[in-house]
């Protein structure tokens, strides 16, 4: 009985991979598709970045198993998007203070 069980459990996991598989081949051809709209720079790499996310978010949960690691990684996805929108906006902060004109913080560069 418990042969059927983890053959059972074994094709579940194989239906799950094999669905996660179609879903990022689909979402390559999105990518592809993607790169020839007509937009404009700023939206194509957010575009991009959208769908690279959401292939990075399938790989990460299912291929390397952390779906099951629910609250450590969310509290680590939480401080990691913490620091990045310091990081980014440290700079821009700097340049605004030093400037002197925050309406003209591009001409410090």
């Amino acid at each position: 009985m418990s042969d059927n069980h983890d053959t059972a459990s074994m094709q579940d996991h194989i239906r799950v991979y094999l669905m996660v598989f179609g879903a990022l081949g689909v979402l390559t051809v999105v990518t592809v598709l993607a790169s020839y709209l007509n937009l404009s720079t700023s939206e194509g790499i957010f575009l991009a970045l959208i769908i690279a996310s959401v292939k990075a978010s399938l790989v990460l949960g299912y291929f390397m198993h952390l779906i099951t690691e629910r609250k450590m990684i969310i509290w680590i996805l939480l401080m990691t998007v913490f620091f990045f929108f310091i990081m980014i906006f440290l700079p821009l902060i700097s340049n605004i203070d030093h400037a002197g004109d925050p309406a003209q913080w591009w001409k410090v560069l």
